[in-house]
């Protein structure tokens, strides 16, 4: 969307869209009115009768459940007039629900509201939307439950402006307003592929709740700063203090990240959909993604600084915003990423453990008298680096064996980082291993595969309180 289509659709809308926020119920904004705390509550009651599948099994609780649908669908309709430019998803989600209740409670199929709702097309600053799906909510809870969530777009003009350079028609930025349990958890994202439907159908969109992401970022860096008695260059202490500024970074850095996952010198499909493979594949894959980012909001940076005219509003602010990617892409991987979740095959943490550690090992992380620092001058070409190495990687797998792929990523890995002393991997696959199905690599691998150092088995215990704190958190909580 260029810079322009965004202006001309929030010229269009602006005065349909956000005046009925605003104006209706005597100005009560919506997350406050009755109809949405009503959606909510029977959303949430509802969800004590599904099994995991998402149906309602027990014929007994029929009756309940009807009651619960007749009162999410009675809010739908009533809260329907604050979001017209929802009304064709609205109306086919009253229609799904009474589909389902009509199915007999089995398992729900909402293709044609999912169909319907079509976010990418608004990305317009501020719009919000109620959406009502049966669906699991990933790093959240893996149970097909009915959800509601009221979301508001968050879609700055430097960022309309930079997706006319890094065009992605997919993606939409969020700001959580309210919800239900599933997403009183970890979960960042909304994306289609999780609700409950009869069939899959061609993607358009997948969203990522920056504000979300901000806000862990900013509790988990504070607390790991002090720790670590690491001196936070200028611009990065600003973020902590800045919710606004720390979400429009993370809506850069996705926007960047997102659309990389299909560009590039690829092994045909990088996360290889559908099939199960080692897990520091996985590792590499997102790591690629977010390192691209950092290689590109360099270039950015140094293409403006290098201009002699005056920058306009909107470069200005992307100026500003691409050295704090380099930060956020730092900081959220190897403070966050790095000691979130379990040691069970936990790929975005192996990401973490490998930036670290190929920054230490580059010259530019120092761990030296119980305090951490950075040559922060010295740091971009090292961290491009690492990007370049699973660069080439991909390009030289183009031309190999899958399983040859697989080996010569795992020799990257632990090129930089030490193997479990009880790896198989790490001793040499066995030649009955190398002949066989590649089921035999991946069951191979161990759940912890890459354990932690002993810098992050020190810091983990110390920021674990503080990691678990930032389940459910939202952009207003600091």
């Amino acid at each position: 969307m260029s810079s322009n289509a965004t202006s001309t659709t929030h010229g269009a809308t602006k005065a349909i869209i956000g005046e009925p926020e605003v104006v209706e119920d005597g100005g009560t904004p919506v997350e406050a009115t009755a109809a949405w705390l009503a959606l909510k509550a029977s959303a949430t009651a509802l969800q004590g009768l599904q099994a995991k599948d998402g149906s309602v099994p027990d014929p007994a609780d029929h009756p309940a459940a009807r009651a619960h649908v007749d009162a999410i669908v009675a809010a739908i309709r009533e809260l329907a007039p604050r979001f017209p430019h929802d009304a064709e998803y609205l109306e086919a989600s009253v229609a799904d629900f009474a589909k389902w209740d009509a199915a007999g409670f089995a398992e729900p199929d909402f293709y044609d509201s999912l169909v319907a709702f079509q976010p990418q097309r608004q990305r317009v600053d501020g719009i919000r939307h109620l959406v009502v799906f049966p669906m699991y909510t990933q790093n959240g809870s893996s149970n097909r439950f009915v959800e509601a969530l009221i979301a508001e777009v968050i879609w700055p003009e430097f960022i309309a402006e930079l997706e006319t350079e890094y065009a992605n028609k997919l993606f939409v930025s969020l700001r959580l307003v309210d919800f239900t349990p599933g997403y009183d958890t970890n979960s960042a994202v909304l994306f289609p592929e999780t609700v409950a439907m009869r069939e899959i159908p061609t993607f358009t969109w997948g969203a990522i709740f920056q504000d979300r992401e901000a806000a862990r970022y900013r509790r988990v860096v504070r607390a790991a700063a002090e720790i670590t008695k690491l001196e936070l260059p200028a611009a990065a202490a600003r973020m902590l203090d800045d919710q606004d500024l720390t979400e429009q970074t993370f809506v850069m850095w996705d926007l960047i990240h997102d659309r990389t996952h299909m560009r590039g010198d690829l092994p045909f499909d990088p996360f290889m959909i559908k099939q199960r493979m080692p897990y520091f594949l996985y590792s590499l894959e997102e790591l690629r993604c977010d390192l691209t980012a950092f290689r590109e909001s360099v270039a950015i940076e140094q293409r403006l600084r290098a201009r002699t005219d005056e920058l306009s509003v909107a470069e200005a602010a992307m100026l500003e915003h691409a050295g704090l990617v380099q930060y956020a892409v730092i900081f959220d991987r190897i403070f966050r990423f790095a000691i979130t979740g379990t040691r069970v095959r936990n790929y975005d943490g192996l990401g973490g453990q490998l930036l670290f550690a190929w920054m230490h090992q580059h010259g530019v992380l120092h761990w030296t008298d119980t305090s951490l620092a950075f040559d922060w001058d010295d740091v971009p070409a090292p961290v491009i680096a690492l990007g370049d190495a699973i660069d080439e990687l991909y390009w030289r797998s183009i031309d190999r064996p899958k399983t040859a792929h697989w080996l010569a990523a795992y020799e990257l890995v632990r090129g930089v980082l030490a193997p479990n002393p009880a790896s198989v991997w790490a001793r040499g696959l066995s030649d009955d291993v190398l002949a066989g199905p590649v089921s035999g690599y991946t069951n191979a691998v161990l759940d912890d595969e890459f354990p932690l150092s002993m810098f992050y088995e020190a810091l983990e215990k110390k920021m674990r309180p503080v990691i678990d704190s930032t389940a459910g958190i939202r952009g207003t909580d600091d």
